[in-house]
């Protein structure tokens, strides 16, 4: 791995574990095992280094975004959720401690409205999917309110646990929590049968974390 990648993948590790405002760049260059000037050749700031993160946060999320449903509703609805847990555990910091550390990268800062909507649009998708499938009892006309009330749980529910003082580091079982909370919104108008799976999908995805 090319020192610049090191140095990406170390810091989204310790601003994960840590939180960005807690790492200091001697403690950054001595976990990649290089001078502090070296971590400067590289990023002469810190938001240079936060950019870089942002470009693989952005690469994500369009991935994310291309997921639309294609077979399946459950398990298209299923791998989503997979898909969206990865996001949360990868870029945790960025979802979890934006407020505490006042800054943003750019590619962010320049595509979140974008993402949101497009966001709303994949959630509203896969919903239309379910009703579809008859397993999800609600008017398509409010299909759009309910991807948008799930779209904000998913997209806050970290740092919503954080002002909570509940735990939300690794291995706490945050993002389980948070992907749970946003299946209130309509478990009550799944079939039983389609509630139960999707419950079991995201323990089950859990449970592939932790083994990983």
């Amino acid at each position: 791995m090319r020192t610049r990648d090191r140095i990406v993948e170390t810091a989204l590790g310790l601003f994960n574990q840590q939180g960005y405002g807690a790492v200091t760049t001697s403690a950054l260059a001595q976990a990649c095992g290089i001078a502090e000037g070296n971590l400067w050749y590289h990023f002469k700031t810190r938001a240079a280094l936060l950019d870089a993160i942002g470009e693989r946060f952005a690469a994500a999320v369009e991935a994310r975004l291309a997921m639309r449903p294609s077979g399946d509703p459950l398990d298209d609805y299923a791998a989503l959720m997979a898909t969206v847990m990865a996001e949360f555990r990868t870029f945790r910091f960025l979802y979890r401690d934006q407020q505490a550390y006042g800054e943003e990268a750019a590619i962010i800062r320049a595509n979140a409205p974008r993402w949101l909507e497009a966001t709303f649009d994949q959630i509203e998708g896969h919903l239309a999917a379910l009703v579809d499938a008859d397993l999800l009892d609600w008017p398509r006309e409010r299909l759009r309110d309910l991807a948008i009330n799930a779209t904000i749980i998913l997209r806050y529910g970290l740092e919503h646990y954080r002002e909570l003082g509940e735990p939300i580091g690794e291995g706490s079982g945050g993002v389980r929590r948070t992907l749970k909370r946003h299946l209130t919104l309509f478990e009550h108008r799944l079939d039983p049968a389609a509630a139960a799976q999707l419950h079991a999908a995201i323990e089950a995805i859990e449970g592939e974390a932790l083994a990983a």
